[in-house]
């Protein structure tokens, strides 16, 4: 599929895209032709890998140090980067927060924390990337990245899954919205997959991480380029005729699994 070079000449900005998933988008947007790959984060030392890596690609990687939660700096960000480059056709809201809490102990730092990276974030930069792909003839594509959890519940993650539901109903709406100005909203909402932000917050020990494979149907956690697949999809004009819809990619893991258990 990379040589079908789906996002040729195109600009492309990802949040938190110097790091686990946004670092295997940030590359493989590189490799299908974009002539841009924007990478947003808080922390430029994240920028370093995605760089270096992008030197072999003929497209550029440009690093912008961005807190998606101030809305007046993303709004600022998001202008220059267009300034820049002359358009912006895809942005990934990718940057995430999340921990394990009891609810009776989450503290209201945690929770504001949460909801302002996931939910309030994700609609800075949407909106955002909105004001600059109306302008545009072309229109453009946002892909947000969702949760299971929004729809089913977990325990322990409350903020988190409270800020993923809004996530969902956010992509829905703009996806209405915004049709008329050729801008596509779609959402993923992966399983489990190996980064290090999810070992270490999520599922720190080996037992955790045995319980988790053995949950999901397909008995094994997603891979990174399988949810990167999916993300790329959606945001492609493959899905030209998709919006406001959520891939999930969890490896069956949100159905009922039903009363029985066949042994053997």
């Amino acid at each position: 599929m990379s040589e079908a070079k789906r996002f040729q000449d195109q600009v492309v900005l990802v949040t938190g895209g110097g790091t686990g998933l946004g670092l295997e988008l940030s590359r493989r947007f590189l490799e299908e032709g974009a002539r841009v790959v924007v990478v947003a984060s808080r922390d430029p030392e994240h920028h370093q890998g995605i760089l270096k890596a992008g030197e072999k690609y003929p497209g550029t990687v440009d690093s912008v140090k961005l807190d998606v939660r101030e809305s007046d700096r993303v709004h600022e960000a998001f202008q220059d980067v267009a300034k820049r480059h002359g358009r912006l056709d895809v942005l990934i809201c990718n940057a995430a927060g999340n921990f394990v809490a009891p609810s009776l102990r989450l503290r209201a730092k945690g929770w504001k924390a949460v909801i302002d990276i996931v939910l309030s974030g994700t609609f800075y930069c949407s909106q955002a990337a909105g004001r600059i792909m109306r302008k545009q003839e072309r229109g453009g594509s946002i892909v947000t990245i969702g949760a299971t959890y929004a729809w089913t519940g977990m325990p322990y993650v409350a903020h988190s899954a409270a800020a993923k539901a809004g996530v969902l109903a956010l992509t829905r709406s703009l996806a209405v919205e915004w049709a008329e100005h050729g801008i596509r909203v779609n959402c993923v909402a992966p399983g489990a997959f190996h980064s290090e932000g999810a070992r270490q917050n999520l599922w720190p020990s080996e037992e955790a991480s045995r319980q988790i494979e053995q949950a999901v149907p397909l008995k094994r956690f997603a891979r990174v380029e399988e949810v990167a697949s999916a993300v790329l999809y959606l945001a492609s004009s493959e899905a030209a005729y998709i919006t406001g819809e959520c891939l999930t990619v969890d490896g069956g893991n949100w159905l009922g699994k039903g009363l029985f258990r066949p042994e053997g």
